[in-house]
């Protein structure tokens, strides 16, 4: 049985920060679940360009509001506290707060907690980060 605090863990190495973003990773790789678990928090006023071409993502939002576009259709859908999204076909996007947002990720494969984002905005695929 894995228990972890998000407190506790926002005061380790699970804690990993970007620019205008910050997130905890409570489930990684290596606790061998199959899926990786974090709270990421999108700050403020802040606009990001993702692309997870090698991992899939679902993201449920807790608290703040913003949106997220779709860049290969351009379609933009509210985010709000009890939206989730997922990424299902890789799906290049663009997410921007409104308010700071707070949201719970779910990756698959899971990341090992050492990943970057790309200039792309994916992370590398799992046998590059090994």
């Amino acid at each position: 049985m894995i228990v972890r605090e998000l407190g506790a863990a926002r005061n380790s190495e699970r804690h990993v920060r970007g620019e205008g973003w910050d997130s905890t990773r409570l489930i990684l790789a290596g606790d061998g679940m199959g899926f990786s678990f974090h709270i990421t928090r999108i700050h403020e006023g802040t606009s990001h360009l993702f692309h997870y071409r090698h991992h899939l993502e679902s993201v449920y939002c807790i608290a703040g509001e913003g949106t997220i576009e779709d860049l290969a259709t351009g379609q933009v859908h509210e985010i709000r506290p009890g939206v989730l999204y997922a990424l299902d076909k890789h799906d290049r996007h663009r997410l921007t707060a409104r308010s700071e947002m707070v949201m719970a990720c779910c990756f698959n494969p899971p990341v090992t907690g050492s990943e970057v984002h790309r200039a792309d905005g994916s992370y590398a695929p799992a046998e590059e980060v090994a």
